[in-house]
């Protein structure tokens, strides 16, 4: 199965969530390499990107030119948003991604970045203006990314993924959450179905997909066109590859063990190191090992390896923990 956005084929319908501080180009380069039908960028915030502050432009490294993959742009500026959005398209992004989904606070509250992300669904008007200012500033498709509402007394979801679709968004991904909820509970996959419903472009289910049996779930209690996986790829970037495998009857993708996956946890620990730099690179590379590590069984090694300051070092522990564990299987 395979949906399309006009030049874009999304294919498998299985979408790789926008999350803070982990998608960046290293890890979306890797799941993109298993197979996913669309890989976000982190949430970068659309003034930042034009005034070219290195954090925000190293988060839009964005994958420029990389078939399938999203960049996505934070904002409450309607200006800021249309020239951000011209930007990254004119650096070759396929699509653009709306954010109307963040729950952080230092995003959605004044006082932080002016009250964007999920904070503009208590804003309807302003949300719309932004969303024409990005899709009337460029070619590529624009999608949008939102929740249930701000909280259970205000679920507009449905009205504002129909002026979004009104506007000319080419699909709208839906986590099955109220902003309020933050990422407590569970999320309701049955009440994005008023989203589909009320819609005629495609429909993404989102919140608590990690694997196959939850991606079936989601589809079957929302109606939805397809899913997008966050937290579930973490230490796991076969994972969208498997969901496509068993939910819409891919070739399974060949997951990696023992010495084979020791080669690939090095070569994304090294595309870090040499994206960010080798001591910003530590720091953030300690994160994915530890999901690693934790996924092979190896959590008792976890503190001993992320904890190693010197990469040769780093590598050299990996390989032998994952040759340690293969001679105990075997």
């Amino acid at each position: 199965m395979s949906l399309r956005m006009a030049t874009v084929s999304l294919d498998p319908p299985v979408l790789l969530a926008p999350l803070a501080g982990i998608t960046d180009l290293p890890f979306r380069n890797l799941v993109a390499s298993f197979g996913a039908g669309l890989v976000v960028s982190e949430m970068v915030a659309s003034q930042e990107v034009v005034q070219a502050k290195p954090v925000a432009r190293a988060r839009a490294e964005l994958g420029f030119g990389l078939a399938n993959t999203a960049v996505q742009l934070a904002g409450r500026d309607p200006h800021w948003m249309a020239e951000a959005a011209r930007y990254v398209a004119g650096q070759g992004a396929r699509v653009i991604d709306i954010n109307m989904g963040c729950p952080a606070k230092k995003v959605t509250s004044a006082s932080g970045n002016g009250a964007c992300g999920s904070a503009l669904l208590r804003e309807p008007d302003l949300a719309l203006r932004l969303i024409e200012a990005v899709v009337n500033a460029v070619d590529v498709p624009v999608t949008l990314k939102t929740r249930l509402g701000w909280d259970d007394s205000l679920l507009n979801a449905p009205e504002i993924a129909r002026r979004a679709e009104g506007a000319g968004v080419r699909m709208v991904t839906i986590h099955g959450r109220t902003r309020c909820q933050f990422y407590t509970g569970q999320a309701d996959w049955a009440a994005i179905r008023a989203v589909k419903d009320a819609v005629g472009i495609p429909v993404i289910a989102n919140g608590d997909i990690v694997d196959s049996a939850t991606a079936r779930a989601a589809l079957a209690a929302s109606g939805a066109d397809g899913v997008m996986v966050g937290r579930g790829a973490q230490g796991r970037p076969w994972a969208l590859a498997q969901i496509a495998a068993d939910v819409y009857g891919l070739p399974a993708p060949v997951v990696p063990q023992g010495a084979a996956l020791a080669d690939m946890i090095c070569t994304h620990y090294e595309a870090m190191l040499a994206f960010y730099g080798t001591d910003l690179g530590l720091r953030v590379a300690r994160k994915h090992l530890g999901w690693y590590l934790s996924v092979a069984g190896l959590d008792h090694l976890r503190a001993g390896i992320v904890t190693l300051d010197a990469p040769a070092q780093v590598i050299r522990a990996l390989h032998a923990a994952f040759a340690q564990q293969e001679r105990v299987a075997a």
